[in-house]
């Protein structure tokens, strides 16, 4: 992979630098939701309230996450790539400490904000640093493999870590891998001061779709409690929409829009995008609701529940670096998109079945099989739809906003379905179930839903992705856009 000449040598270390900081990001996608038990039982989360353990995270990701790049711009990428690193770091250690709700939400917030600036930057100068094509290609095989390898790594080492010591300890982990990373990049990373003025930063775009995003999650998970339909839950969604509508409004009118609205006029790109939220829905209320169901119910321990995930994550990385590739310059994107997202769909409604006495083998491995599959090969399509119809220097842009739709449609998804879970469960408690036969209940509704959603992703993929033979500039496209599947 390396010659001779120091140079080469040293843009190889710092892509390993590169994707050590990456790792961890994508690590805490995944740690946390094996550890979501404990940490309930400790700090005394309300099961709705616990979402925002990771929809913090989460909402603060999506909304920054296209600010990450554009910062990397004005201010130099290794600047920003430091910067991101201590603030992810730093957050990191307030969330392994955190005695109380607020604390460890707020933490997980500032985690967000520090991983999606890392995560924007460190794409970018791995683009700089790898200039010739086939040295390209290999790096972003080595950052595709970090990325799409990384949540095996996260649900294993989250339940170890619960197990062995405590959940404090899937935060404390990330310290000295930060600070090494920390130092490390001063030394291998190219500097530079940025070029563009900061009267470009649309940091107005950014904070009113995070508020609004946070705004419309409390009021799914507090709807339960208020009522959907009262005044107050009336009044926060109403807000929400109009803190939507004052991002569009900004974003017309910026000089540099965090989200130029003509973009999402284009078919592909806005079919990809709807998907992209449905799938997104479906998926993370699946991990965080099955990690409760295995603990809850079935009784695993944090470290069972960490081997319970890793087919579906070791499917879903093998099938989305090699088989989804080969699919799509066989049968273009429309086909291996839509029969993905199926397939995810019917690994939902087999959870939906979920016994109250289920055991590995027959009730929960060929749901997690059926996911790994379905999303291992839906991810690769999805992601050259967003890019397809749009000018190549804008393919980047493009994948960004379907990333961030993915995280927006996750947090907004796990709200929902968890509120609805909560709802269900508490009627059947009322009703007489004995509190696991309710839970199952409850859980049973959300996997329903979430079948259901995958299933309007996948039919709507089908019917509205615009067909196109396959290219040269597809297949030359392809490679690095397997490589953004860890970009959550």
């Amino acid at each position: 992979m390396t010659t001779d000449r120091p140079n080469d040598r040293k843009r190889w270390w710092a892509l390993l630098l590169l994707c050590s900081g990456v790792l961890m990001i994508v690590l805490d996608t995944t740690i946390v939701n094996v550890a979501l038990p404990s940490i309930r039982a400790d700090l005394g989360f309300e099961e709705t309230a616990l979402v925002w353990v990771v929809n913090a995270y989460m909402l603060a990701y999506a909304g920054f996450l296209l600010l990450g790049g554009r910062l990397g711009e004005l201010y130099g990428h290794r600047r920003l790539f430091l910067l991101g690193i201590a603030l992810f770091t730093l957050a990191s250690l307030a969330c392994g400490v955190a005695n109380s709700q607020g604390l460890l939400v707020a933490a997980r917030a500032v985690q967000g904000l520090g991983g999606a600036v890392v995560s924007a930057v460190a794409l970018s100068l791995i683009m700089n640093l790898f200039t010739e094509a086939r040295e390209r290609a290999q790096a972003m095989g080595v950052y595709g493999f970090v990325c799409a390898g990384g949540g095996s790594i996260g649900v294993l080492l989250g339940g170890l870590l619960t197990s062995g010591f405590s959940w404090h300890w899937i935060f404390l982990v990330n310290l000295p891998i930060g600070i090494a990373v920390g130092v490390a990049c001063l030394a291998l990373l190219p500097g530079g001061r940025g070029h563009a003025r900061a009267e470009r930063l649309d940091v107005g775009g950014a904070v009113a779709v995070t508020a609004a995003l946070m705004l419309a999650v409390y009021a799914i998970v507090d709807g339960h409690q208020a009522g959907w339909t009262s005044a107050r839950s009336l009044g926060r969604f109403a807000a929400a929409l109009l803190l939507l509508a004052a991002f569009a409004w900004i974003e017309t009118r910026a000089r540099a829009p965090l989200i130029p609205l003509r973009l999402l006029r284009l078919r592909n790109l806005a079919t990809a995008n709807v998907a992209g939220v449905l799938w997104a829905a479906a998926m993370f209320a699946w991990f965080f609701i099955s990690a409760l169901y295995l603990q809850r119910v079935l009784g695993y321990s944090a470290f069972q529940v960490g081997l319970s995930f890793l087919p579906a994550n070791l499917i879903m990385a093998a099938f989305s670096l090699g088989l989804s590739a080969r699919l799509v310059l066989r049968l273009g994107r429309r086909v291996p998109l839509a029969g993905g997202l199926l397939l995810a769909a019917f690994g939902l409604a087999l959870f939906a079945r979920a016994p109250l006495d289920g055991s590995f083998i027959v009730d929960v491995l060929p749901g997690m099989v059926l996911l790994g599959l379905g999303a291992g090969i839906a991810l690769n399509p999805l992601l050259l739809a967003a890019m397809s119809d749009v000018d190549p220097a804008e393919s980047g842009l493009a994948s960004g906003i379907v990333n961030t739709a993915f995280m927006i449609g996750g947090a907004l998804g796990l709200a929902l379905l968890a509120s609805l879970a909560t709802v269900r469960s508490d009627a059947l408690h009322a009703a007489g179930a004995d509190p696991r036969a309710a839970l199952v209940g409850g859980y049973r509704l959300a996997f329903a839903c979430g079948a259901g959603f995958a299933a309007a992703a996948a039919l709507i993929g089908g019917l509205f992705l615009r067909a196109a033979p396959r290219t040269a500039k597809a297949a030359a496209i392809l490679r690095p856009v397997e490589t953004r599947t860890g970009q959550h």
